[in-house]
């Protein structure tokens, strides 16, 4: 079964800028659409971005656009979320989530492997 794992969280000041990466192992990542969601305490979680199998095509939430960066490298079966100016309401838990075949959807109901997250502070 596919496993994600995350890394690349840590504490930032605002403005700063973190890069999160999704390893995927026992499968190749190209057969899945990656989304990377968040989730802050007494918070849904949500959906921040997601990439298509083939890297072609990306999403963004509204809240992220223009901040926040998707791409992913299959050869290293990797997916990385470069996040810029980083905000306090961006404060979260991160997961990357595998989609088999599937396209690129920001809904997490739509994704059937998680990773365990790691976890995003913005504090000055």
């Amino acid at each position: 079964q596919l496993q994600l794992v995350e890394s690349g969280g840590g504490v930032v000041q605002p403005g700063g800028s973190l890069r999160l990466s999704c390893a995927a192992t026992r499968f190749p990542l190209d057969y899945y659409a990656i989304g990377w969601f968040r989730q802050a305490p007494g918070k849904e979680r949500e959906g921040v971005s997601c990439i298509s199998r083939s890297g072609g095509s990306s999403k963004y939430a509204d809240s992220v656009k223009g901040r926040f960066t998707i791409s992913r490298d299959n050869a290293k079966n990797t997916v990385y979320l470069q996040i810029d100016s980083l905000k306090p309401e961006d404060t979260a838990v991160y997961y990357c989530a595998a989609r088999m075949f599937g396209v690129c959807v920001l809904s997490p109901g739509g994704y059937d492997h998680w990773g365990q997250g790691t976890q995003v502070t913005v504090s000055s």
